[in-house]
């Protein structure tokens, strides 16, 4: 795997429900943006390293809904589902998020694709939980790890096109 210069930096603040996370790419707006509506590519940098994933139903559209599953190198799987509430291309997306393993703790995650100049985005998100407990228990669970690698597949991917 390439290594890139651009970490994702994450920002969880003690005693509120939300994370806040920025991450650069070497590529212009429109191929991240792609690389997020279109679920063949989703699926190949979507979630840690060595698993694999299952969509069932993605459109990332103004009122489309999506489930997908992860399935892990030791055969378990997690599924998530959700809907996106407002895609505006090359801009910003809304969404809902659930972990079908943690029913009632659904998240609302904002995404801004911000255009740097010189064929550079800036990707920054906010997922808001119900609960800073919900919140908790999704960093603990190594969010952090599989959002870092995935976001490095997806750098490798939007800077081959």
């Amino acid at each position: 795997m390439t290594t890139t210069t651009n970490a994702l930096t994450l920002d969880i603040p003690a005693g509120v429900p939300w994370i806040d996370f920025t991450r650069e790419f070497d590529a212009p707006v429109a191929a991240v943006f792609e690389a997020h509506r279109d679920p063949e590519v989703v699926k190949r940098w979507l979630g840690p390293d060595g698993y694999e994933m299952e969509i069932d139903e993605y459109d990332f559209v103004s009122g489309g809904t999506y489930r997908y599953t992860h399935h892990t190198p030791d055969h378990g799987s997690f599924s998530f589902r959700g809907m996106f509430h407002t895609v505006r291309a090359n801009d910003f997306a809304v969404q809902t998020f659930e972990f079908e393993g943690m029913p009632d703790e659904v998240a609302i995650e904002f995404l801004w694709f911000d255009d740097l100049g010189d064929g550079r985005t800036r990707l920054r998100g906010r997922s808001v939980g119900r609960t800073v407990e919900g919140r908790d228990a999704m960093v603990q669970s190594g969010m952090e790890t599989g959002m870092a690698q995935g976001y490095d597949r997806l750098e490798q991917i939007v800077t081959a096109r």
